[in-house]
This record gives structure tokens, sequence and C-alpha cells, in this order.
């Protein structure tokens, strides 16, 4: 049966308490018995390590879907590495929740992001995706008003006296906090397929002290 899953050290009070309360741990593969044939196949070890450590880590861990990217993985769950030492090396992060053109994978660096195209890193981190995930769910809830803009129209949202959220570790995708305001702005599709009208911001409205953190 499903259970709550304890939340990996590192995220901030708000993304503890959204992965514990609302997310869910299902039983999660074991890959490291894959290794030896994934050594056959030429994957570097150093990269089978860190499938294995995110799996250790994130696998098996379903949490609620994101306001974007038809909501993300939904489980989070690591398989086999792909890539080149030219290129880099990725794997996936779980498989997505309706047919998507593009898988959700970690990068060379850890960044967590949508493989299209062309790779398009969203979070720094597998962390920072959770992050704006509890962000999100947070901001939707005690915000009185979301307002959502697609297109050309994003490159218009006054961000002046905005101050970028630093615990989202936003690459592609970014989160801005305002004086009574929250601003996501996703970017990913529009990077990983070249087409600018993916472009969306989601503008949260009439927040609080509270609705503005909520730490």
């Amino acid at each position: 049966m499903p259970q709550a899953p304890r939340a990996p050290q590192g995220l901030s009070r708000r993304a503890r308490y959204f992965v514990e309360a609302h997310g869910l741990r299902v039983p999660r593969r074991d890959i490291r018995r894959h290794q030896d044939l994934w050594l056959k196949h030429g994957i570097p070890g150093a990269e089978i390590d860190r499938a294995v450590a995110f799996q250790e880590l994130w696998g098996g861990i379903a949490l609620p879907p994101a306001p974007a990217y038809e909501g993300g993985p939904r489980v989070l769950e690591a398989d086999v590495p792909e890539g080149s030492a030219t290129d880099g090396w990725r794997f996936p992060a779980g498989d997505c929740r309706v047919s998507m053109a593009h898988g959700f994978m970690i990068g060379p660096e850890g960044e967590f992001g949508i493989d299209a195209d062309q790779w398009a890193p969203l979070h720094a981190s597998t962390e920072g995706w959770v992050e704006a995930l509890a962000l999100a769910h947070h901001a939707g809830y005690w915000a009185s008003s979301i307002t959502k803009i697609k297109g050309d129209a994003v490159e218009q949202v006054d961000l002046d006296g905005f101050e970028q959220v630093p615990e989202v570790q936003g690459l592609t995708d970014t989160w801005w906090r305002g004086k009574d305001s929250l601003i996501a702005i996703y970017r990913g599709e529009a990077v990983g397929f070249a087409a600018p009208h993916c472009r969306q911001a989601h503008i949260y409205g009439g927040l609080d002290a509270w609705g503005l953190g909520g730490h």
C-alpha cells in the first residue's frame, strides 16, 4: 500500500510539508541490479552511481501535479542513463502523466529538466523542482487571484520590485516574489522546442506575508 514519504534533507519547511502531507511513497525499483548490463553497454560507472543515488533519495515519491508540463512526472523514478562524454549524460526522472513530446530528465550537473528537441534544464536540482511544486501549491491555495499569460505577453510582465525566489533554483523556469504577489515563469517548452508561443507566466495576486512565503 502507498505510504506517506519522508522528505529528503535540504528542503524548506514549506516543501517538506508538501512532500509529506500531499505526496505518496510507492514501491521503487532496485536499479542497481542493472549495473552490470549497463556497464557492458558503455555507460560509465559514475553515471550509474548518479542514477542509483537519485533512486535511493527520490525514487517512488509521487507528488501532486505541477501547473505546467502536463503535471510533471507521475512518480519520481530513475532509469538507464543516456548520452555521451561529448554531449553529457542524463537519466530519466520519471514517466510522464500523459503522452508528451518530451521526457523529464536529470542533467549532467544534477539539473531537473525536459528533454525535447533540445535539453532544457528547468531547475538546478530536483530539490528546486520540488520547491517550485510546493510554492505553486501554496500560492494557488492562498492567492485571491491567479492570472495566466502566454506567448509574447510573458516578456511584458513587469518584474520591477520583484526578487527571484532562491530556493526553487530556477534556470529556464523562475519564480519571483513581490510585495503582495508571486510570479512563476515557465520557459522550458519554449526553449526545448524553440517555440516562443509556449512561454507561460502565472501571477498569484492578493497574497499576505504568509501567502508569500509559507515558511
